[in-house]
C-alpha cells in the first residue's frame, strides 16, 4: 500500500505519517528491489491507534512506552486523566482571572498588565498553564510565510496568464497553441490554492510542535 492511500484512510497527512515514522512509532516494510515504503493493513491500524491517542492529547513518548510494552494502557489513561483534569483546572483559574479583571480593570489604558503577570507566572509555578503564545506566534509566522510564497508565485503567473491572453485577443495568435500553456498555469494556480489550504491545515495540526512539549 503506498503512503498516499494510506493518507485517505487513515486522514493523516503524509508528513505527519513521515513525523511518526521518525519518531519509531511507525515502521513499514521497504520494498527490497526499490526501497520504497509498503505499507500494510497491520500499519493503517496502528495509525489509527496513534491518532485516536493524540487527538486524547496522550503525549508522544506515552505512545512509545505503551507500543514497547513498558507502560499499560490502564496506567496512560489514568495518566492522561490526571494530565486533563489539571488542564480543567487551568481553564477554571483562566475564567476566575478573567472575571477579575472584567470587575477591576475599567478599560486595556489603565490595565496594570505587569500586576497580573507576575500573579500568572506564581500560577504556572503552583502546575497552572496559560495559552501557549509561541505556538500561536509560530503558526501564524508559518501561515504568514506560505501565503506571502504562494501570492508571490501566483502572481507571476498570472502575469504570463495575462500575456497570454493578451497575445490571444489583442494580436490575434493562433488559438490551439495557446490553448495548452493557458490550461497548464490555471492548472498550476489551483493546485497553488489547494496546496496552500493544506499547508494552512497542517500547521494548525502541528505534529512536530506539539511533540516538542512532551
Amino acid at each position: 500500500m503506498k503512503i498516499y492511500q494510506v493518507e485517505e484512510l487513515v486522514g493523516i497527512t503524509k508528513k505527519n505519517i513521515r513525523f511518526y515514522e521518525d519518531e519509531g512509532l511507525l515502521c513499514p516494510k521497504r520494498n527490497p528491489e526499490n526501497d520504497y515504503r509498503e505499507y500494510s493493513l497491520e500499519d493503517v491500524r496502528v495509525l489509527e491507534k496513534i491518532k485516536l491517542l493524540r487527538k486524547l492529547s496522550v503525549p508522544i513518548d506515552q505512545i512509545r512506552l505503551l507500543q514497547k510494552g513498558q507502560l499499560t494502557f490502564a496506567q496512560a489513561m489514568t495518566s492522561q486523566i490526571e494530565r486533563l483534569q489539571k488542564e480543567q483546572q487551568s481553564v477554571e483559574v483562566m475564567k476566575e482571572l478573567c472575571a477579575r479583571l472584567q470587575n477591576e480593570t475599567l478599560d486595556l489604558k489603565s490595565l496594570d498588565a505587569s500586576k497580573y503577570l507576575m500573579e500568572m507566572t506564581k500560577m504556572e509555578q503552583d502546575g497552572a498553564k496559560f495559552v501557549d503564545i509561541e505556538k500561536q506566534d509560530i503558526n501564524r509566522k508559518k501561515k504568514t510565510g506560505a501565503f506571502a510564497g504562494a501570492a508571490i508565485f501566483c502572481v507571476i503567473m498570472l502575469i504570463v496568464l495575462g500575456s497570454l491572453i493578451y497575445a490571444l485577443v489583442a494580436e490575434s495568435a493562433p488559438i490551439l497553441p495557446m490553448l495548452f500553456p493557458i490550461s497548464i498555469i490555471a492548472f498550476v494556480l489551483i493546485g497553488t490554492v489547494v496546496v496552500l489550504v493544506q499547508r494552512f491545515r497542517e500547521i494548525d495540526k502541528g505534529e512536530e510542535y506539539e511533540a516538542r512539549k512532551y
